[in-house]
């Protein structure tokens, strides 16, 4: 079994993390969760990924899409990956 296209970043009982796993889990797609540091300046991790220290943060293998802050990554999802989601924004041909 090969490994989700989707990596998040989050901490543990984090409410903007909480709502891109939400969005995740409606939408049926399957990811992994990387519990990142709770210090914010140990998130070195992130900050080599996203430019940022903070959480929620998302690697989208599939689409070579990187990003964080919570609400750009639900509206992300919902775009490529809900109902309304196009072959194009999956990154098909």
């Amino acid at each position: 079994m090969s490994e989700p296209p989707i990596t998040l970043y989050r901490l543990q009982a984090c409410p903007f993390c909480e709502r891109v796993v939400r969005t995740l889990d409606d939408l049926g797609v399957d990811y992994r969760s990387r519990f990142v540091e709770p210090m914010h300046s140990e998130r070195d991790i992130v900050k080599r990924l996203t430019g940022k220290r903070t959480v929620p943060a998302i690697v989208d293998e599939g689409t070579g899409v990187t990003m964080s802050e919570s609400a750009n990554i639900v509206a992300y999802l919902e775009r490529t990956y809900g109902s309304d989601g196009t072959d194009a924004d999956r990154g098909a041909a």
